[in-house]
């Protein structure tokens, strides 16, 4: 019986329950690969959430962005609020990674601000994957990033419990060994206090909660929870174990024997350089080493101290990193969430990391064993998750690909066709003459894949109509469809090729009469989500863009796209950009995506294909049940309207404070209202207030909020 109770007061709906059939049955046949090729709208995670459920597996959720990441993590939390739902993301609010530039002597500290309530939840879903089966992780791609071995994190754990015989200094000396710090005034994650045979300590895994550890001579004679803020009992208990502080642990064997092997290192790297007679190099690495060793040796730990992971764990070289991977069992499910973009992603951390590091090692900012202190190469990654839920819109080819070779009725020439081709989920079965459903294959063995489509949307929405225009008189056209709109009360999109095209269009139509804005990646974050809520609001009705109009937008105001040079293919103009794209109209009731093209090319043909298709199967489903359609509602996000009570807050006070205002105070609060947005998983939230931080700072004279560029000088 599955340990999972998902708690939902829906049931499925739509093609959610072939879907969830489907899904459980291939992989509880032990298949690897399968797709969940779902529209947006049909409620995905609703029908992972159910596999899941099934299942009973722990389960690692990846997406690509915090966002995204936090926003799964709040579904998953609602379906599941009886089992350990976990969030791991990296724990910096900003990261400016170490790195060198030879071309100018250039050395780039590495410069972040780590997010305290983050690294507790990360910490927390370490824990929670060493005692428990029922968890869920939902992670995003820095779960492939080095970390910590999993049998040192469980080797160096307390255990506590009433009755037990035990030495109050013995067990000072062991929080300390792994991590705690003790500060009796001060008393925070991470921390511990000392009142005579009292001591409290404040896990740093745990959300308002601390544990008081009360002796009686040398037996531990009560354990209780408390409130860290007023020291009132919230319960009682009669054991508890106690994680390390922090994830990189060492036992002190082992640091001992990693020490000495990095001393061994540090003086191979010193002859190297001085047999190359790069002495300054060989000066450098020798007083930065010796500085680090020096810290693991008086403190446990260092800054960097990642760059000695592979000594600190006793990997061989070349061997790949423990990640929280490793924290899983062996058996357990992955589901990667925006397949098409995470996918890629996952697949080009390793060189980018190994680029920057080589130069590192190369002049003597590190010695070579920091390069594996690494990501996972791809192939890594697919040998340490077993079976894969790939889930999109529009999967790319390497999920179509991989959901499908091995399929029953396939020769080895359609087998290899299908793996040259970037197929449309429609025309797969058809490749072996078959007219029958894809569903319709059996999947009883291993090695019989699964494709499975969730096209119809329990609001009835079918995609957005596909209206072909000429290249000639694009603009005028765009022009008399926009106005059309405007007098319906509705909004437009417009899609162009560069940021140039973009702000001269806009300035056209501006000149023309229309109400419009333009948004590219010079806009900053502040004056983007402005832009986005005004156009919401209908203070505007068109905005112009260029990429920024893709995945992730949520516009349920906008009933047309006009997408301009449709058929200069490219990666604006690919199927994925184009089927992204068009689907930010899906969401109105009139949804209509014009596009300009001379020529018809694969990317147009196969997205007029695949609408049709969904269209005609929405449209059959919508008939049958009697459903009407309705266009979506929703409010403006919370991080919108915050935005705009802040800007009238902030004119408000320029108006009543003249030039007399205290920036720096400003400053200072502002940020405290950065970090707290980020504590409660408010990213959107925090980037605006760090960039209107780092406005005041600019106005101001300071140094922004960003990369510390320093020269080297020895």
């Amino acid at each position: 019986m599955s340990l999972f109770q998902l708690n939902s007061d829906f049931s499925p709906q739509g093609d959610q329950s072939q879907a969830i059939a489907k899904l459980e049955k291939s992989l509880l046949a032990g298949n690897e690969h399968q797709t969940l090729l779902g529209v947006t709208g049909s409620g995905k995670t609703f029908t992972v959430a159910n596999v899941i459920a099934t299942l009973g597996k722990p389960t690692l959720v990846m997406s690509h962005n915090k966002t995204l990441a936090a926003q799964l993590y709040s579904e998953f939390k609602g379906f599941f609020p009886h089992n350990a739902v976990e969030y791991f993301v990296s724990y910096f609010d900003y990261y400016q990674p170490e790195a060198y530039i030879p071309r100018t002597d250039t050395y780039i500290e590495k410069d972040s601000s780590i997010n305290d309530e983050i690294e507790r939840l990360r910490l927390s879903a370490m824990s929670s994957l060493l005692t428990r089966k029922d968890v869920i992780v939902v992670a995003s791609v820095s779960c492939i990033y080095g970390l910590g071995s999993p049998e040192d994190y469980q080797n160096m754990m307390v255990p506590v419990r009433v009755g037990m015989e035990m030495d109050r200094d013995e067990f000072l000396k062991s929080l300390v060994s792994i991590l705690y710090e003790r500060n009796d005034i001060e008393f925070g994650r991470g921390k511990f206090r000392v009142r005579g045979d009292v001591i409290e300590v404040y896990p740093a895994y745990l959300e308002n909660e601390a544990i008081r550890v009360e002796f009686f001579g040398d037996e531990i004679d009560r354990i209780t929870c408390i409130d860290p803020l007023t020291g009132n009992a919230k319960s009682k208990l009669d054991d508890y174990t106690f994680y390390p502080a922090k994830q990189f642990v060492t036992p002190k064997d082992k640091m001992a024997k990693a020490i000495k092997e990095i001393r061994a290192e540090l003086k191979e790297r010193i002859e190297h350089f001085e047999k190359n007679q790069q002495y300054l190099e060989a000066q450098r690495i020798k007083q930065r080493t010796e500085y680090d060793i020096e810290m693991m040796q008086e403190m446990g730990f260092c800054q960097g101290i990642e760059n000695y992971s592979r000594h600190l764990t006793g990997r061989p070289p070349g061997t790949k990193p423990g990640t929280l991977i490793d924290f899983f069992p062996d058996d357990f499910l992955t589901v990667i969430d925006e397949s098409h973009v995470s996918i890629p992603q996952i697949g080009g951390m390793y060189e980018g990391d190994r680029s920057r590091k080589t130069t590192l090692v190369d002049f003597g900012f590190r010695l070579p064993s920091a390069l594996d202190n690494r990501p996972l190469k791809f192939e890594e990654y697919m040998k340490a998750t077993g079976q894969r839920l790939y889930v999109s819109a529009t999967p790319a080819k390497f999920e179509i690909r991989n959901s499908t070779v091995g399929r029953k009725g396939y020769t080895p020439h359609q087998r290899k066709k299908i793996g040259e081709e970037e197929l449309t989920p429609e025309r797969l079965p058809r490749i072996s003459g078959s007219r029958q459903p894809i569903e319709t294959f059996d999947v009883e063995t291993k090695g019989k894949d699964l494709i499975v489509e969730q096209i119809i949307r329990p609001t009835g929405l079918l995609d957005p109509i596909i209206t072909l225009r000429p290249l000639k008189g694009q603009i005028d056209e765009t022009i008399e469809l926009c106005r059309q709109r405007i007098e319906k009360n509705e909004r437009i999109l417009v899609t162009t090729l560069t940021k140039r095209t973009a702000e001269d269009l806009t300035d056209y139509l501006r000149n023309v009469g229309l109400s419009v804005r333009y948004i590219h990646s010079d806009v900053d974050a502040i004056e983007r989500v402005e832009i986005l809520r005004s156009l919401r609001a209908a203070e505007f009705d068109i905005l112009v863009g260029i990429n920024l109009l893709r995945e992730g937008l949520d516009l349920p105001e906008v009933s047309l796209v006009c997408i301009l040079d449709a058929d200069k293919e490219g990666f604006l103009r690919s199927e994925t950009s184009l089927i992204q794209t068009v689907g930010r109209a899906a969401r109105h009731v009139n949804g209509e995506a014009v596009l300009f093209a001379d020529v018809v090319t694969d990317s147009i043909q196969k997205l007029i294909s695949i609408t049709e298709y969904r269209r005609r199967v929405q449209s059959e489903y919508n008939e049958k049940h009697g459903i009407v359609p309705h266009t979506v509602t929703r409010n403006d996000q919370e991080a919108l309207r915050q935005y705009i009570k802040g800007k009238e807050v902030e004119r408000s006070l320029v108006a009543d404070s003249g030039e007399d205002i205290d920036t720096l105070s400003v400053i200072r609060e502002l940020e405290e209202e950065m970090q707290e947005a980020a504590g409660k998983l408010e990213f959107e939230r925090a980037a605006l207030i760090r960039d209107q931080i780092n406005k005041l700072k600019k106005d101001s004279g300071e140094k922004p909020m960003k990369v510390t560029r320093k020269k080297v000088k020895y």
